[in-house]
C-alpha cells in the first residue's frame, strides 16, 4: 500500500543571476523550491514589485518555485532603534506588502548585530581533501584583543583562550593575519565587507543597548510590522545566532531554547516564527536540539539542516550533513511528525555543505558549493523516506 505521508518540501538557496550555480543545477540536485533574495538591493530600501517579479520569473522560467524569501534584511537603524528608524520599518513594511502582492509569504530574516554568520575559516582542510567553514575561539580572540583592539576584550574569553591568542600573536603571519581579518569582517553575505573603525562604532553602541535592550528592539521591530503581516498573510522566520554566543562585545538574543521562547512569546502571534537551523543552534554546547523543536515547533515555518563538530573549547567545524554533534535521525524524526500535522509541507533546505570534488576548483559563496550540498539534499531525502516509511 503506498505512503501518503506527506513530505518535507525541498528547497535550495540560491543567489540569483550571479551564483555560480545555475537553476539547472539546482533542478538536477532534486529541488523543487528555490531560497532567494534581492542581494543588490541596498539594505533598508524597499524591494519593488517589478525587481521582486523579475526574480520570481526567472526562476519560475525554470521550472521551480520560489518558496521563501532569504533574507529581507532588518537594516541596523531598526536594531537599534536609532532615530531614523521609523523611516526604515515603513520601508520594510512595504516591502513585505510588494512580497505578499507577487505571492510569496515566507521571510526569513536575523537579528544579529552588524554581523551575519562569523567564522574564521573558510576551507578548513578534511580528511577525504573536501573543504569547510570553521570556527576557531583563539582565532577570533586574537582578531578581538590584537587586531580589532577592542577595549576590554580579554575578560570576555578564559584564561586558555586568552593565552593561546598571545602565543598566535607571535608567530601569525601577517598574510595570514590579512586573510583572518577579512573573513571576519565578510559581514552579510551579498554585501560589502565592514571596517575595522565602523565595527568598533558598532559595538559602542550595542554596548549601551545591552542584551535585554536588543531583546526590546526585536520586540519592537516585530509588533511594528505585525498589522502587515496579518493582513498579508505573510510568516516571518528569525534565524538563530551564528554562532550561538556573544561574540567581539557583540550581544546575541537568538541562540538557544529560552531566547526563542522569549522571541515568539514575547509578540503571541502566528506570523511570528522560527526558521529552524540545526547548524547554528547546534554549534551552542548547552543546546538540546530535539528538546528546542519540541518547545517552539508550532512555530517553525522554514527548516535549514546542518550539522557540526564541536571540540571540548566549543570551536567548530561543519560536519557532513549525517555526521556531527547533531542526532539529525532524531531531529528529522519529529519534523517528520510535526510536518504529518500541517496542511502544507514545511519548507527545508540543506544549509551549506563541503567544497568538494570539482567544486575544488571553483569560486563560490562560502558554505554553498553545489556538489556538498547536493550530497547533504540527497542524504537527508534518504533520511526523511526512511522514516516517513516505518
Amino acid at each position: 500500500m503506498e505512503n501518503t505521508t506527506k513530505k518535507l518540501e525541498q528547497t535550495w538557496r540560491w543567489y540569483g543571476p550571479d551564483d555560480s550555480v545555475s537553476l539547472q543545477d539546482v533542478k538536477q540536485a532534486g529541488a523543487t523550491g528555490i531560497v532567494s533574495a534581492l542581494h543588490h538591493v541596498a539594505h533598508g530600501a524597499v524591494w519593488t514589485v517589478e525587481e521582486i517579479s523579475k526574480r520570481k520569473k526567472q526562476i519560475e522560467d525554470a521550472g521551480l518555485t520560489w518558496s521563501v524569501v532569504e533574507s529581507v534584511p532588518v537594516h541596523e537603524a531598526i536594531k537599534t532603534r536609532s532615530a531614523d528608524a521609523e523611516k526604515y520599518l515603513d520601508n520594510y513594511r512595504q516591502s513585505l506588502k510588494n512580497l505578499s502582492a507577487c505571492g510569496l509569504k515566507t521571510v526569513c530574516y536575523n537579528f544579529m548585530p552588524v554581523l551575519d554568520w562569523t567564522r574564521t575559516k573558510l576551507d578548513l582542510e578534511m580528511k577525504d581533501g573536501s573543504k569547510a567553514l570553521y570556527f576557531n575561539w583563539e582565532d577570533l580572540a586574537y582578531f578581538d584583543i590584537y587586531i580589532l583592539k577592542r577595549e576590554g576584550a580579554a575578560n570576555d574569553y578564559p584564561e586558555a583562550i586568552v593565552a593561546g591568542a598571545a602565543e598566535k600573536s607571535k608567530t601569525i603571519s601577517e598574510e595570514e593575519t590579512a586573510v583572518l581579518t577579512e573573513v571576519i569582517l565578510m559581514g552579510v553575505p551579498g554585501e560589502d565587507s565592514i571596517t575595522l573603525e565602523s565595527l568598533q562604532q558598532s559595538i559602542d553602541i550595542y554596548q549601551a543597548i545591552g542584551f535585554d535592550g536588543l531583546r526590546q528592539n526585536l520586540l519592537y521591530f516585530l509588533e511594528a510590522i505585525a498589522a502587515v503581516c496579518e493582513e498579508e498573510g505573510v510568516k516571518m522566520t528569525i534565524h538563530p545566532d551564528d554562532p550561538p554566543y556573544p561574540i567581539l562585545g557583540l550581544p546575541r538574543i537568538a541562540s538557544n531554547k529560552g531566547d526563542l521562547e522569549f522571541i515568539i512569546n514575547g509578540v503571541n502571534k502566528e506570523h511570528n516564527g522560527i526558521c529552524f537551523c540545526t547548524g547554528s543552534l547546534g554549534a551552542g554546547v548547552k543546546n538540546n536540539i530535539t528538546e528546542i523543536f519540541e518547545a517552539v515547533k508550532h512555530r517553525v515555518h522554514f527548516i535549514h539542516l546542518r550539522n557540526v563538530k564541536k571540540d571540548e573549547a566549543g570551536n567548530f567545524y561543519e560536519a557532513d550533513h549525517l555526521d556531527g554533534d547533531v542526532n539529525m535521525y532524531s531531529i528529522m524524526k519529529a519534523i517528520v511528525a510535526e510536518n504529518s500535522t500541517r496542511s502544507t509541507p514545511i519548507p527545508f533546505r540543506p544549509d551549506h555543505g563541503h567544497q568538494m570534488l570539482d567544486d575544488l576548483n571553483k569560486t563560490t559563496h562560502p558554505g554553498y558549493s553545489a556538489i556538498g550540498r547536493l550530497r547533504g539534499l540527497a542524504e537527508l531525502r534518504g533520511l526523511e523516506l526512511g522514516i516517513i516509511g516505518q
